[in-house]
């Protein structure tokens, strides 16, 4: 058995790009659910910029549902798949075969690459940062958020903060708090600690992924539309301290993997478990990040 392949026996990767998809991925869904059996994982979380996964994920689990792998998916609000919209948000939940497919999304996300944020770090075009969700300076989150926080409380979803910078991050995970949320993520490789902590504080997850640590970063790709940026990359002894600073018990370890320059899904969660392991994370403690947490937050198996 290679090394770090005990660490996904029950394994959760809440973070799988799939085709279909406009670029090249190097698993389609169906591919991604039986590489991940195959190794034993308990489940996966579709993700696309530019659809709703969760009707796919219930196809997976239909018609692969017999080996074990729980697939879920959600929608990234970015303008193609809908933007940010209540009509958007509730199509999604609602969307898929039912509760034998395990239909509708678990998650509803902010956008991720067209946010004023990312679009300002990308050098888009003042035109572009027009068209681009962003939390003012005042922290008061602009509608129609705050009923789509509302909306992901009654029917239990993750609400996810999206790509936005760290304060935006806190203003949203705190209006989420306020508006019911009991379930919510958020992107922290990149945020401070200070941050990190007061996400945590407002009872979000920080999800920490291998893509950032990668040469992929290196490289312009795709992500909503023809031009080609780069997303900028870290160390895994950068993102130690961040993973620290939410610690073992609020973070999630995900693969933001499928991108043909990357290997399939499953090869890189087992490389990026052994980069955390040799930062001194216990079994124990990176079984709860990829295994214990996901499950709560994502209601995997019934869990949460």
């Amino acid at each position: 058995m290679m090394p770090g392949m005990q660490y996904l026996k029950g394994a959760i990767d809440c973070h799988v790009h799939a085709a279909p998809h406009l670029n090249g991925r190097s698993v389609n869904v169906f591919e991604a659910v039986r590489q991940a059996a195959a190794a034993g994982m308990r489940a996966i979380g579709i993700m696309c910029n530019f659809s709703n996964t969760s009707g796919l994920a219930a196809l997976a689990n239909i018609e692969l549902g017999h080996l074990g792998v729980e697939a879920f998916g959600g929608l990234i609000m970015q303008p193609v798949a809908g933007g940010v919209t209540v009509e958007a948000a509730r199509t999604a939940i609602g969307y898929g075969y039912g509760a034998a497919g395990g239909g509708g999304a678990r998650f509803v996300s902010l956008p991720t690459h067209h946010t004023r944020h990312i679009a300002m770090r990308e050098g888009r075009s003042p035109a572009f940062l027009e068209t681009t969700f962003s939390v003012p300076a005042s922290g008061k989150v602009p509608d129609p958020v705050p009923e789509i926080m509302e909306l992901c409380a009654r029917h239990d979803v993750v609400f996810d903060c999206g790509h936005v910078s760290g304060p935006e991050a806190v203003a949203l995970a705190e209006e989420a708090k306020r508006r019911g949320c009991a379930r919510l993520r958020t992107h922290g490789t990149r945020y401070a600690p200070d941050v990190i902590k007061a996400i945590v504080a407002a009872g979000g997850f920080v999800e920490f992924s291998f893509f950032t640590l990668t040469h992929a970063t290196q490289v312009g790709l795709t992500h909503v539309d023809q031009e080609k940026h780069r997303a900028g990359g870290f160390t895994i002894q950068e993102m130690a301290p961040a993973i620290r600073a939410a610690g073992p018990a609020n973070a999630i370890l995900s693969t933001d993997a499928g991108v043909f320059l990357l290997p399939p899904p499953v090869e890189a969660f087992r490389e990026f478990l052994l980069l955390v392991e040799s930062e001194g994370f216990g079994e124990a403690e990176i079984r709860q990040m990829t295994a214990a947490n996901p499950a709560r937050l994502f209601r995997v198996g019934g869990a949460g």
